[in-house]
């Protein structure tokens, strides 16, 4: 894409929201060069943030008008290169948008910009007796804007699913400046397409969203954790197929192997078992007797499956101390080498069991370390590669072993992301999983929306490599 920030354009922009709002300083665009995503950095030309929706509005019109990227962006935690501007422009920050607008207790919604932190968020509805259960290991700095964008996952989405399942209605600035709303506080809504499940997880490509309304649910009368060790990885990953094939539904079912319990454990200090082979981490919540009733059986279950130990959490503390250990786990592997390359294959529970092995025996063909956790409840399974992008020898070996992980996922009828989204590091493998036919789908309505593609480009649809140089202006 060829365009030229010019002064009268700078001038422009600044004149919406001011000079304290707009930076094309080196260091100011450095900042915003990259994300959470290893091997991926490009500056853009400007950011800016503005400071309410219409803001927003005439910002895209410019860029519209003038075919300049525009990358919005939330945190920069995603682990595709989603909000790394590849191609220049323009990157928007929505620090100013970071207001809980309202909290409505009849609807069980709360209506937020895009801005807000999520753990504020969630911390806000419980003072209010409400829940809201998407929970990215992010979301201590992730943004709701940036779960939307991204459809983020997390922890609880075996249950109660993802940041889809609870987006009810969007305020969007479309690429031509126009903006919509979609979607309401509503239980049943089949007026036209669903717009507002297009946009969510369409990482920015399809338009920027500058409000939503999020469903919420009363929070849980009680919660319990279990711990179940494992010397028989395979058996491990039997039993999360088990547990689900005897009808329970658990909140958490986390996956983590022995390479990552001696990291994170190192990490946290909280007295993690380092001498087992693969441990399940276990949560139910609901009313109590259910909960008991539910633990009682999974118990059973994971000691029918040849367990070596399974143990109930004896207190809150205890409980939120496991759950903490295995938020941290990207955070302690990345102390351990300059790069650590997060990925998330993901396929149906009944073949974790296949997948985890291939990962293992993938690792070994390649000579590499590869620890591997993740919602294995749900088949989400993150094989995390410990390296350093300086040897590019190995970073070779990385490249090809991930793509035989990818490829093993969809032969066991899964898919190259669960949660973190395409971007321009799963973009080469997108057709593995959706074929030429259905990138060409997708490519109708970028290019219906989108025709001046200004929306974040470069993202989703692949060029020829996942890897990308530094480019500097």
């Amino acid at each position: 894409m060829i365009f030229l920030l010019t002064k009268e354009i700078k001038q422009e922009l600044i004149n919406i929201v001011d000079s304290e709002n707009f930076d094309d300083s080196k260091v100011g665009r450095l900042v915003y060069s990259y994300d959470a995503t290893p091997q991926f950095q490009s500056m853009p030309d400007a950011v800016i943030a503005p400071r309410n929706k219409d803001e927003v509005s005439k910002i895209v019109k410019i860029c519209n008008e003038h075919r300049i990227p525009i990358v919005p962006r939330g945190s920069g935690t995603n682990l595709c290169a989603g909000t790394c501007p590849t191609e220049g422009g323009v990157v928007l920050l929505f620090k100013h948008l970071n207001s809980i607008l309202e909290i409505d207790k009849e609807n069980l919604t709360v209506t937020v910009q895009p801005g807000v932190i999520t753990l504020d968020m969630i911390h806000a509805v419980e003072a209010k007796g409400l829940f809201y259960p998407p929970d990215p290991s992010s979301m201590k700095i992730s943004t709701i804007g940036g779960n939307i964008n991204e459809n983020s996952g997390g922890l609880r989405g075996l249950k109660y699913g993802v940041t889809r399942d609870y987006v009810l209605a969007l305020e969007v600035v479309l690429p031509n400046g126009e903006m919509i709303r979609t979607g309401g506080k509503l239980a049943k809504d089949v007026a036209g397409y669903d717009l507002t499940r297009l946009i969510v997880g369409s990482e920015g490509t399809l338009g920027i969203v500058t409000e939503a309304t999020l469903k919420l649910i009363p929070i849980p009368d009680s919660k319990m954790t279990m711990l179940a060790l494992y010397q028989d990885l395979e058996a491990a990953a039997k039993t999360v197929s088990k547990i689900i094939a005897n009808r329970i539904i658990p909140t958490t079912l986390e996956f983590l192997d022995q390479p990552t319990l001696k990291v994170v454990e190192a990490h946290a200090q909280i007295g993690l078992p380092t001498d087992v082979k693969a441990v399940l981490l276990i949560e139910q919540d609901g009313p109590k007797e259910v909960v008991k009733r539910d633990m009682e059986k999974m118990a059973n279950i994971c000691e029918q499956e040849h367990a070596v130990s399974v143990k109930i959490a004896s207190s809150e503390e205890e409980a939120n101390n496991l759950r903490t250990a295995r938020r941290s786990a990207l955070s302690a592997l990345a102390r351990l080498k300059p790069t650590t390359i997060l990925e998330d294959a993901t396929v149906p529970r009944s073949e974790i069991a296949k997948m985890v092995i291939a990962i293992n025996e993938i690792a070994e063909k390649y000579q590499l370390n590869i620890c591997t956790f993740g919602h294995a409840g749900d088949g989400n399974l993150h094989p995390t590669c410990l390296t350093d992008v300086r040897n590019h020898e190995e970073i070779e070996r990385v490249e090809k072993a991930f793509k035989e992980i990818f490829v093993k996922a969809i032969e066991l009828g899964g898919t190259i992301t669960g949660e973190h989204g395409v971007g321009v590091m799963k973009a080469p493998y997108l057709e593995l999983k959706l074929g030429r036919a259905g990138i060409a789908a997708m490519k109708a309505i970028k290019d219906s929306l989108d025709p001046n593609n200004i929306m974040n480009p470069g993202k989703v649809f692949a060029n020829n490599s996942r890897k990308r140089v530094m480019v500097t202006k």
